[in-house]
């Protein structure tokens, strides 16, 4: 079954400059700010400008331009904010749900990168 992408959802309309963000990055195919409502010292919500959904949509139809320019943004940002271990940070995660399993709150797809500070384990046996 094909994806049906809700042109009215909450990230469309920051793309659409109809709700302001903190932005972290911009490129042609993706957009990179800071979460409202941020779970560590460094949350960023990196989401590509294209009408995907969820994960699985995103790998199998964006181009490959956007979904190289998608993973160099994400590279870019863990550096940035200081949270790559390559650069001397402590780590990070990045967390992208999908579905209603997975509690996907927003329909399109989004990763969040959290760091800043020791995140614990990320699921519990259950």
């Amino acid at each position: 079954m094909p994806y049906a992408y809700d042109d009215q959802n909450i990230f469309a309309k920051i793309l659409r400059g109809e709700i302001p963000n903190d932005t972290v990055t911009e490129t042609e195919h993706t957009l990179a700010f800071r979460d409202i409502e941020p779970q560590a010292p460094v949350h960023v919500l990196v989401i590509p400008k294209g009408p995907y959904v969820c994960h699985d949509h995103f790998a199998a139809e964006a181009s490959e331009a956007e979904i190289v320019d998608f993973m160099r943004v994400t590279a870019r940002i863990c550096a940035s904010e200081g949270v790559s271990p390559s650069e001397g940070g402590q780590g990070f995660r990045v967390i992208g749900n999908a579905g209603e399993d997975a509690v996907q709150e927003v329909p399109h797809y989004h990763l969040h990168i959290l760091g800043g500070r020791p995140l614990g384990r990320m699921l519990q046996k259950g």
